[in-house]
């Protein structure tokens, strides 16, 4: 773990703490720094499926013959 100083917007944090739950302020940042990571993931998992899915990949799903196999 790195030790970093910075000035932090101190309203942006206190909103940040109460949406993630958070009590300190390392906690907030630290929090904060993760969901940003983890949403990014997600976001690039969401248009690897929208391309799936412009490609086809899961037009099997359309045929209820095949829906259940």
């Amino acid at each position: 773990m790195s030790n970093l100083y910075v000035e932090v917007d101190d309203e942006a944090l206190a909103e940040a703490a109460s949406i993630l739950g958070t009590r300190s302020k390392k906690d907030t940042v630290n929090a904060a720094l993760q969901e940003v990571a983890r949403r990014h993931k997600r976001l690039k998992a969401l248009e690897r499926l929208v391309e799936m899915g412009r490609g086809g990949d899961f037009d099997v799903l359309l045929d209820k013959a095949n829906y259940r196999r």
